[in-house]
Formats: structure tokens, sequence, C-alpha cells
């Protein structure tokens, strides 16, 4: 199913910007990034294989029982593991320091499989292609056995399609940085297993 998507401001220049979620000047993210885009070719071929370094090369903190809560983008890199919210903002950084704007998306989610398990907003990327014209969702949470994200430019494959009978959304807006309610969540907590269960937003 095609999103409609809604860009948070029409200024494309706010989709390139650096912060300190999104700090991309760090010489780890600088390198990366450029052996990346040396080995891509072309922008549409760099985004693929950063979304796919951030998704197979990050670990999931949840998958892998980490307490560590990692926030920043260079912070992600270094330690190589976050939850998705830290996991957007190291795509971001990735895309944005090659001049490839990027923004991100949520969803709104069932915490487990059903919804008496609560609900747990979501993030995940959205990127510009200039070579198309177009925004396309990537979700670089990481992939295990009932995930399987993957760059597609035909269709969405995200983590999580969402399912309306258990009331989970997509928020068709794209953000020119991370929500509040999610930057707050990483900096108000210091066991991420604790915060992954009990800390998370349910709403935006």
């Amino acid at each position: 199913m095609t999103m409609n998507y809604s860009c948070e401001t029409d200024a494309q220049e706010a989709y390139l910007e650096e912060s300190e979620w999104v700090d991309y000047s760090h010489p780890m993210i600088r390198k990366l990034s450029d052996e990346l885009y040396s080995a891509s070719g072309d922008e549409t071929a760099f985004v693929q294989s950063a979304f796919e370094f951030v998704r197979d090369h990050v670990s999931h903190s949840w998958d892998i029982q980490s307490s560590r809560i990692t926030r920043y983008a260079s912070e992600v890199l270094k330690y190589r593991e976050g939850i998705c919210y830290a996991k957007s903002n190291l795509l971001c950084a990735l895309a944005r320091s090659q001049g490839v704007p990027a923004g991100f998306c949520y969803q709104r989610l069932t915490l487990g499989d059903t919804p008496d398990t609560g609900y747990v907003i979501h993030a995940l990327n959205a990127v510009y292609l200039r070579s198309m014209g177009r925004w396309i969702r990537l979700d670089a949470r990481g992939n295990k056995p009932g995930v399987d994200a993957r760059f597609s430019l035909e269709e969405e494959r995200l983590a999580f399609p969402v399912r309306a009978a258990y009331d989970e959304w997509n928020d068709p807006v794209i953000y020119k940085a991370p929500h509040p309610k999610t930057t707050r969540a990483l900096l108000g907590h210091s066991d991420c297993m604790a915060m992954y269960l009990h800390g998370l937003p349910s709403e935006l």
C-alpha cells in the first residue's frame, strides 16, 4: 500500500541539518559514509548500502538484551547497538552526510503481538531520492524471525506492517528531527531493558 507523505516543512534543507542527535560531522560517521558512498557509485545504491549497514551491523538492543542506551548517531555507531529511535538517528546521519535529505517517520504498534500488551511508538526513516523525485520509507530496525525489512523501490518492505484491526497506524508526517517524546525517552532512562518495557511513548 502506498503511503501519502506529508513533509513537516517544504524547506528541503531542513532534512539536511546536523544536530546533536544527527551528528554527521563526527569522524566515525564521515569515514563510514565516505566508504559506503565510494563503493556505491550513485545515490540510490549508497542509500541502500547505508540502510543495510544500519539494519544488519547495528544490533537492536532488545534483540541482544542489552542494558546500554545509545542516543546520538555517533554513539550508536561506536557501540553498534540501539533501539529503533537510536538506529534511525544513525541512518539519518549517514544519508545527510552525503547530501541525501532524510527524515523521521513513526508508527503506532502493539508492544507485543496483541493490543492487551499495550502500544508503542516505533521509529523509522524516510529518504528523498533525487533520481526518482520522491521519498521512500526505510526501516533499519534489524531483521529477525518474523521481521524482514528490505530496501525496495517498488513497494515498501517495512519491519512491521500496521494492522488497522489492532488500532495500529502510520503517521504520514516526515519529521525533520527526532520527535521530542522519543528523545525524552532516551534521555530519561539509564537501563535500556526497563525503558523498552515501561518507558517508551505510546502516542505522539
